[in-house]
């Protein structure tokens, strides 16, 4: 191939794209972009709501009180959401895609590149801005949260991790399948779940309070739509003899699930939107 046409063809199919895109985000009603993202996520069996909605220069979409939910309710708010197509990678031959949210006081900044995977980093988010807790769990959940994600790999040799930490967290009215779980608060929540291939698996999650110790193991495999996937998790109670006095009706509920003197294991199962104790 001559120099001259290996040049055009390396700067100008970038740049036919680049046009392309430019010219289809220009032309194409916001209204219509804001379809599309509903009817997307409607087929995985989410609802989406914003009060307004439209694009962001150069490649880019906005949302401003944006929600998205289920039949339950809403799951999560921003109250801004900015999502921008990059323009250099595009020339290098590679897609990549950043985003923005606000959620109160706290900020989630992510990034997706098809040649080198996603990662996501959160931080100052308030557990009482994100209604999934209340909406799934009936929980009214309090702490500040920050969030460490990176995801790289096709489907099948899909590999990362997600990190999770949380400050002075305050969780109460948690229910499974309508059976409820003890109010406390804890120091500190740590999380750590890796992901491989198409299984998730929960390492570590351990919460520290003042007199009880619980952690959750187990696993659950990547499917489509994720909310259905099924659950393999293990809960584990380790109240000390004041706290277990203090709620000793609710642990009276949990009697069956007693394994040895101060020490509960709580098989929970059903769907990740939808835990349920068998």
């Amino acid at each position: 191939m001559k120099p001259r046409r290996w040049f055009y063809l390396v700067v100008g199919v970038p740049a036919a794209l680049f046009i392309f895109l430019v010219l289809t985000v220009c032309f194409i009603p916001a209204r219509e972009l804001q379809g599309l993202v509903v009817r997307g996520l409607a087929s995985e069996g989410y609802t989406f709501r914003a009060t307004s909605f439209g694009k962001a220069f150069p490649l880019g979409l906005t949302a401003r009180a944006m929600e998205i939910g289920d039949e339950r309710g809403p799951l999560f708010r921003a109250d801004r959401v900015t999502v921008r197509l990059q323009l250099l990678p595009l020339f290098l031959g590679d897609i990549k895609v950043t985003g923005r949210a606000r959620i109160g006081s706290g900020q989630i900044d992510g990034a997706w590149s098809r040649r080198s995977g996603g990662g996501l980093h959160a931080s100052g988010i308030r557990l009482e801005d994100i209604p999934f807790f209340s909406t799934v769990t009936g929980a009214a959940a309090k702490g500040v949260m920050q969030v460490d994600a990176n995801l790289r790999g096709s489907q099948s040799t899909r590999r990362g991790e997600i990190k999770l930490d949380v400050k002075g967290a305050e969780l109460a009215g948690i229910k499974i399948g309508g059976t409820p779980l003890p109010d406390a608060g804890y120091r500190q929540i740590q999380g750590m779940l890796r992901l491989s291939g198409n299984k998730a698996n929960l390492e570590s999650f351990s919460l520290e309070g003042e007199g009880l110790y619980v952690r959750l193991r187990g696993d659950f495999p990547i499917i489509s739509p994720l909310a259905k996937a099924p659950l393999n998790l293990t809960l584990e109670l380790m109240p000390k003899p004041e706290f277990l006095e203090r709620q000793k009706f609710v642990f009276l509920l949990l009697t069956k699930y007693l394994t040895s003197p101060g020490r509960y294991e709580i098989p929970v199962k059903g769907m990740l939107s939808r835990p349920a104790l068998p």
